[in-house]
């Protein structure tokens, strides 16, 4: 469904028919800006940037290798640096022109579809999320950790609509393709730790 998603999201951009979704999406979110929500998304925004998740990625990565869970540091780091690889090869290849963002902030150089923002913090926080719970014997924990997850990463893609970064759009096409791409991790992980039955 999310590979689905993604084909249909990606047909649209390339139609140019995608803007009839972006700009009243748009336009009602900027409508309700105020400079404490500003400050806010401007935070989240920062987190789910590479200035953020790289720093955290090696904290947590160390913190895992000391509890000698080396295989779950290694999943985390291919989920995270494959999705920022296949975002970037993904810009390039549909090369979408960034909107104009808002409050006069900058535009980043890299095109727009899908966002980098939303599929790498898909990816990296879908996976610690996966990884704390997997110890937890509580289920209402274990819920708990995934709708944290879950409200953390709808944050952060919410904040690139917000200040303008992203198309409603280009968010959907990240959280799609990084849905697809954690099914491509954990297959992976399921072939190589699965003893083989012959």
């Amino acid at each position: 469904l999310a590979l689905i998603l993604f084909v249909w999201l990606a047909r649209e951009v390339m139609r140019g028919d995608a803007m009839r979704l972006d700009t009243p999406i748009r336009n009602a979110v900027h409508a309700r800006s105020s400079p404490p929500l500003t400050a806010a998304m401007r935070g989240l925004s920062l987190i789910g940037s590479e200035v953020g998740l790289v720093p955290l990625g090696a904290i947590l990565a160390w913190w895992l290798v000391a509890a000698k869970r080396r295989r779950a540091a290694v999943v985390l780091a291919v989920a995270a640096l494959g999705a920022e690889a296949l975002d970037q090869i993904m810009k390039l290849l549909f090369n979408r022109p960034r909107p104009e963002p808002f409050f006069g902030l900058a535009a980043p150089i890299t095109h727009s579809f899908p966002s980098g923002h939303a599929m790498v913090s898909c990816c990296f926080f879908g996976v610690l999320a996966a990884i704390l719970a997997a110890r937890e014997r509580s289920r209402a924990r274990r819920v708990a950790i995934f709708a944290a997850a879950a409200i953390l990463v709808a944050l952060m893609g919410f904040s690139r609509v917000y200040l303008g970064f992203h198309y409603p759009t280009d968010v959907l096409a990240g959280y799609a393709a990084a849905v697809v791409w954690l099914g491509v991790v954990r297959a992976g992980y399921l072939a190589f730790t699965t003893p083989s039955s012959t």
